[in-house]
């Protein structure tokens, strides 16, 4: 666990944060917080849930916000960590929409960027040496009207 939060660590000193892997980091927590809080729930509450794999199957109707309701917990404990996969769950397509827009956003940036052969970016860098010109000839009329 120590290499991965290492190499983890390192990738982002790198590269950065990318939304992609906030996105994949996660998902991939949540893959196995559905797993954990299947398991849990089965502990918690083993009248509703008979198996392991009928908690996992309610974690992930929970964490995705779908709750087709034909597996609700009954005691408390369970309604608590229905409440944090539902509060988990609305968060992570909270993020992963972030992370679709930023991607939508840089690329429309990307596109947006001057390059070099941009006829209007030539325009500009001629009007700004005429300017250029200009305050010079003011400034050496400017000295020679003293």
């Amino acid at each position: 666990m120590r290499r991965l939060g290492a190499r983890l660590e390192k990738r982002a000193a790198r590269k950065g944060v990318t939304p992609r892997l906030a996105a994949s980091l996660i998902v991939l927590f949540w893959l196995v917080g559905v797993v954990v809080f299947g398991v849990i729930e089965r502990l918690v509450d083993p009248s509703t849930f008979d198996n392991v794999w009928l908690g996992m199957w309610w974690g992930v109707q929970t964490v995705t916000t779908v709750g087709y309701g034909d597996i609700v917990p009954g005691g408390t404990a369970g309604k608590l960590i229905a409440s944090l996969m539902m509060l988990g769950g609305l968060s992570l397509f909270a993020v992963i929409t972030g992370a679709i827009t930023s991607a939508f956003v840089a690329q429309a940036q990307a596109h947006r960027q001057p390059t070099a052969d941009n006829p209007v970016l030539h325009q500009l860098e001629a009007i700004d040496a005429q300017l250029d010109a200009i305050k010079a000839e003011l400034a050496r009329l400017d000295r020679r009207a003293d």
